[in-house]
């Protein structure tokens, strides 16, 4: 029998519940779920080392047996098809992240096109959650705890970082 293996690739910085339910439908649709994380990013610096970031995401999907955490640094397909993925996961929340991932699929289809794009909607209580939101209220020292995993929120009182006003 094959084992079917997806991906979920991102830069998790930092992980929400958002992220954390696709993980775990995609979990429930894949024999194995492979956390893909994006050691530097290149659209923006990451606020949270990405040891950090692996670290988190394991405490947070501690429970799901049929999950593991890595960190890439090349194309996603090329990460894929060394996991042996059938597919990469994504979540949608709004019209503007389809047609940022609608490019991605294009491009990721037209390298590897044995390599499937599954997207699901985000559910109706995170589609307003998102890292970069995340991060700007942590940054103003307000309340995160109800957007992102308990050990994120410990992690950013370990770590306070307040704007210059």
């Amino acid at each position: 029998m094959t084992t079917r293996i997806a991906i979920c690739p991102g830069s998790y910085d930092p992980v929400t519940m958002g992220h954390v339910d696709i993980i775990r439908r995609a979990a429930a649709m894949f024999d194995h779920v492979v956390v893909g994380v994006v050691r530097r990013p290149k659209h923006k610096e990451p606020l949270i080392p990405a040891e950090d970031r692996v670290a988190l995401l394991e405490e947070s999907l501690v429970d799901v047996a049929n999950v593991s955490v890595e960190m890439f640094s090349d194309l996603v397909v090329d990460f894929a098809r060394r996991a042996g993925a059938c597919a990469l996961v994504k979540g949608l929340r709004a019209v503007s992240d389809f047609e940022w991932e609608f490019q991605m699929q294009q491009l990721n289809k037209h390298l590897a096109p044995e390599i499937e794009s599954v997207y699901l909607a985000a559910s109706g209580r995170y589609m307003f959650v998102s890292s970069s939101g995340v991060r700007e209220i942590a940054a103003f020292g307000g309340p995160v705890e109800d957007l992102v995993p308990p050990c994120v929120g410990r992690w950013f009182a370990d770590h306070p970082s307040r704007p210059n006003l």
